[in-house]
């Protein structure tokens, strides 16, 4: 059942969980996983929002309200699922035990954890491939959809795929993932494989699967951004600071004057205002009003189609992002 190339018997499964961020290598695995023939109505889209359905501070404001206009698109059910308080409430932790997760579910809202061990961060999770320093990954998103799979009744009743859109052409490390495998939450009650369906495509392969739809790509791909992390995301370039400066100052200063106060820069040698400084702004970003709006508010507004649908500006370009 493993191997890179591996394809999993899509009739085994009565339930496919897609691991959905809305950015575009997500969005191939969710139109690939239709056109082979998957019905919506046995696809979920979770979505993890790791600002904590709080006020904005990592995130892009527009991804929630994204991520909803494409699941009505398609008419696929969404779970939202956060780290309550979500990434600032777990970076200001002192002493206390990591905030409970919640979670969308058939019947409302859940809960799981939160009566872990005490313990302290108050800093920003450092740009490394060790998620223990690099703590938003597992914290917000990782651990988040495996209590959302473990802690539901449904998901022991019959055989669950989650579907994930890691490339290997994105960094060392994804190119030795496995394109199918056990999920981490299976177990010998719980059945719960993990699919990568896009893990041996291109960047361009991506793009012509997303045009194919006619699907309005993220604003943050618009803008000029390569790929769609968080809007401040810890791993971002000097242009990208360098941009989120120039169009969305205030997001910009909120993290400035946290890194500043943790007494520790989240890249190891520069602030996020020194490597603004070195870096510059994409041309794009002063170019689109309406995805520059757009970007900065939560209720989604323009038509999820396009035509004609045309490349963003940031597809094969800066690719700073979690490796």
């Amino acid at each position: 059942m493993t191997g890179q190339a591996a394809r999993p018997d899509l009739a085994a499964y009565r339930r496919f969980v897609v691991a959905f961020s809305g950015g575009k290598d997500s969005l191939a695995a969710l139109i690939r996983l239709l056109k082979l023939g998957v019905p919506p109505d046995a696809i979920e889209l979770h979505h993890h929002d790791v600002d904590g359905r709080g006020p904005t501070f990592m995130d892009w404001p527009c991804t929630a309200g994204y991520v909803r206009a494409i699941a009505a698109h398609f008419g696929i059910t969404l779970y939202v699922s956060w780290r309550d308080g979500g990434f600032s409430r777990e970076m200001a932790r002192a002493d206390m035990p990591t905030a409970p997760i919640m979670f969308e579910t058939p019947n409302g809202i859940s809960q799981a954890g939160g009566r872990g061990p005490a313990g302290t961060r108050g800093l920003f999770p450092q740009t490394s491939s060790d998620l223990r320093v690099r703590w938003c990954s597992a914290a917000l998103k990782i651990d988040v959809l495996a209590a959302a799979l473990r802690n539901q009744r449904r998901f022991f009743a019959e055989r669950t795929l989650v579907i994930t859109g890691e490339r290997a052409e994105e960094s060392p490390s994804r190119a030795r993932y496995l394109a199918l495998e056990p999920h981490r939450t299976s177990t010998g009650t719980r059945f719960v494989d993990h699919w990568r369906p896009v893990l041996a495509w291109t960047e361009r392969e991506i793009w012509e699967a997303i045009a194919s739809t006619g699907i309005r790509p993220h604003p943050a791909y618009v803008l000029g951004w390569g790929r769609l992390s968080c809007r401040a995301c810890i791993f971002g370039s000097p242009d990208q600071w360098a941009t989120l400066r120039l169009i969305f100052p205030a997001a910009f200063d909120r993290i400035a004057v946290r890194e500043a106060q943790s007494g520790k820069t989240i890249h190891r040698s520069r602030s996020v205002v020194d490597l603004a400084e070195r870096g510059t702004p994409f041309p794009a970003a002063l170019l689109h009003r309406d995805e520059r709006v757009q970007a900065d508010e939560p209720e989604w507004r323009l038509p999820i189609l396009t035509d004609p649908w045309t490349l963003p500006a940031g597809a094969f370009g800066d690719s700073a992002g979690p490796s």
